[in-house]
């Protein structure tokens, strides 16, 4: 409908815009924007995977488990979706999994927008190539941090690590052209938030706790990511503000070196600690800390976690390794115990990044 408007004549005008207004409410803006994030593309290397894990013979729920974690897009939509399914709440891969079933999250991926590797923006003002990139390194640096540390649950950790800054979608979308808020390479993640807060009103640490709430993850989840850049931040939030700052260094973006050292500490993380993070990271060293992490597994339980790994159910690795169905789950529950694992897809992601299968 035009707007009307009265001039100091009184006269009426109609078909004018009331100056300064914008075309949709701030709260109409804000749930698109939300509603957009929620239909952020995955990769297609991603959803190939998801793909192919989940229409193999047996499922391999391993691999799908790593597909999706590696994905903000398909992460997100797992994850909301699980949550809608469950009771609880649901903030790890593995346990959405278990809710949704393979055949749900290939649902899920098969419906997914996606983009490709060197493809343009695709109307996100953070491309995102560039926001998966930071995303996925996040992610390496806290799941180093949290076996440097022994933080407990690694599921919730590599999820508050890959969608930390999801918040940022949100502000691209609110205030297209703000490149400010986005320059890395010449301001530290503290100073672009505290200009998001003062020329915004909110920045998009805050932002990303609303959204972690509205899909019903774990509050200790939200709280990570609405205050992973706090001062005071602890816990799971100054892991994630540690990890978020290494990432930074390790692409060549501006950190504050003085911060860095405080919220390490706070994290656990010792001086020392640190300092081989930081020299690590940036290169792909895996081989190395496999080879020097002995495997505590017997034979026998490595030959089950490999079955495992390839899909197969009790049954058959019974009948694959000449055992009863409860010597199986014997074997399995002892190779929780030593590893410590909670389920099926946590012990075969360990086992695989520890170079043992």
């Amino acid at each position: 409908m035009a707007a009307s408007r009265s001039d100091s004549n009184g006269k009426v005008h109609r078909g004018e815009a009331p100056q300064g207004g914008s075309a949709a409410a701030p709260g109409a803006r804000l749930a698109a924007a939300f509603e957009a994030v929620e239909k952020f593309p995955a990769l297609i290397e991603s959803r190939a995977r998801v793909m192919q894990a989940a229409t193999a013979e047996t499922a391999r729920v391993g691999e799908l488990v790593e597909a999706v974690e590696a994905d903000v897009a398909l992460t997100i939509a797992v994850l909301r979706f699980a949550n809608r399914t469950s009771t609880g709440s649901i903030g790890g891969i593995p346990a959405a999994v278990e809710v949704l079933k393979p055949s749900g999250v290939l649902a899920i991926a098969g419906t997914a927008p996606v983009f490709d590797f060197f493809e343009s923006n695709g109307g996100w003002e953070l491309r995102p190539e560039q926001f998966r990139v930071h995303a996925l390194a996040t992610q390496q640096a806290a799941a180093r941090i949290g076996r440097e540390v022994g933080w407990p649950d690694r599921d919730e950790l590599v999820v508050a690590a890959l969608l930390h800054d999801v918040g940022r979608l949100v502000i691209s979308k609110l205030h297209p052209g703000r490149r400010a808020y986005f320059d890395a390479a010449s301001r530290t993640p503290e100073q672009r938030l505290r200009e998001e807060r003062d020329q915004l009103g909110i920045d998009h640490a805050l932002v990303g706790g609303v959204l972690a709430r509205r899909w019903n993850v774990p509050q200790r989840i939200a709280v990570a990511i609405e205050r992973h850049h706090a001062e005071d931040a602890e816990g799971l939030a100054a892991l994630i503000a540690v990890a978020d700052m290494v990432a930074h260094y390790s692409q060549g973006e501006m950190i504050t070196p003085e911060r860095l050292r405080l919220v390490a500490k706070r994290s656990g993380l010792g001086f020392e600690g640190l300092r081989e993070l930081l020299y690590e990271l940036p290169y792909p060293r895996e081989r190395d800390s496999r080879i020097s992490e002995p495997c505590p597994l017997s034979s026998r339980e490595l030959d089950v976690l490999k079955h495992l790994s390839e899909g197969m159910v009790y049954k058959q690795i019974a009948g694959e390794m000449q055992l009863s169905v409860s010597t199986i789950r014997t074997h399995l529950h002892n190779v929780y115990g030593k590893i410590g694992a909670v389920d099926r897809a946590q012990a075969v992601l360990t086992a695989r990044d520890r170079g043992w299968i």
